[in-house]
């Protein structure tokens, strides 16, 4: 792994019983870039996000986040690592129902240890800074797809993440609405210094990032920057 490289996988090996969800995949993301993982269901894109963000451990391979070895964590710190390290933006949000927004971005802050005052007055600040100002009361049905999904980006951004993994962030949306939140996804994650894996079908959303791969079998096929 380079110097500039934040996260990095490395011969990466995933089965799930008689099939290959991963057959050696090689992946470095430098610090502050976005990239994009392309390729048809059942590809191995989601897996490969899975295992860099610490949810799956590979069966062979090794994944290193700003040189630690996340592989070689037990589930108790690798679940800590995600809450303190890594940020996450899924394709239905995944925001709790029964909580206003401004309690769904503050509650990762929280959970690390902050206190209500202070991840509140965080959580309205993100809140503010993506076009929510006033709508930190309202809960997740009484808002719009594409405003849901700016609360999911404040509440991946909160703790100050390394990494954010988007797993289909605009797959619920409309093609206006998901250019909308692709570029505010982009431009804050930039702005607050953090890198970001997104995984899409849409080469549209793809060409928000700086370079992309494609996956197919489990394999890396292809790979482009973003002129």
């Amino acid at each position: 792994m380079s110097n500039a490289s934040r996260l990095s996988g490395r011969g990466l090996v995933k089965t799930f019983g008689s099939t290959t969800a991963l057959a050696g995949v090689d992946v470095d993301l430098a610090n502050g870039e976005s990239l994009a993982v392309m390729g048809p269901s059942g590809s191995g894109k989601s897996t490969l996000l899975h295992c860099l963000a610490g949810i799956l451990v590979p069966d062979a391979g090794s994944v290193q986040l700003e040189g630690r070895d996340v592989g070689a964590l037990g589930d108790r710190d690798r679940s800590l690592l995600r809450r303190t390290h890594y940020g996450f933006v899924f394709q239905f949000g995944q925001l709790l129902s029964e909580l206003p927004a401004v309690e769904n971005v503050a509650l990762p802050a929280m959970l690390l240890g902050a206190s209500r005052r202070d991840a509140t007055a965080s959580a309205m600040r993100w809140l503010g800074s993506l076009g929510l100002a006033g709508m930190e009361g309202r809960r997740p049905g009484e808002l719009s797809g594409g405003q849901a999904q700016r609360v999911a980006v404040a509440r991946a951004l909160i703790t100050g993440p390394s990494v954010v993994f988007a797993d289909e962030p605009t797959g619920a949306l409309d093609q206006s609405t998901g250019h909308d939140v692709m570029r505010i996804l982009v431009e804050t994650t930039r702005a607050a210094g953090a890198s970001l894996v997104v995984v899409t079908h849409e080469p549209k959303v793809a060409d928000w990032c700086d370079r992309r791969i494609e996956v197919r079998d489990g394999r890396v096929v292809g790979s482009a920057v973003r002129r």
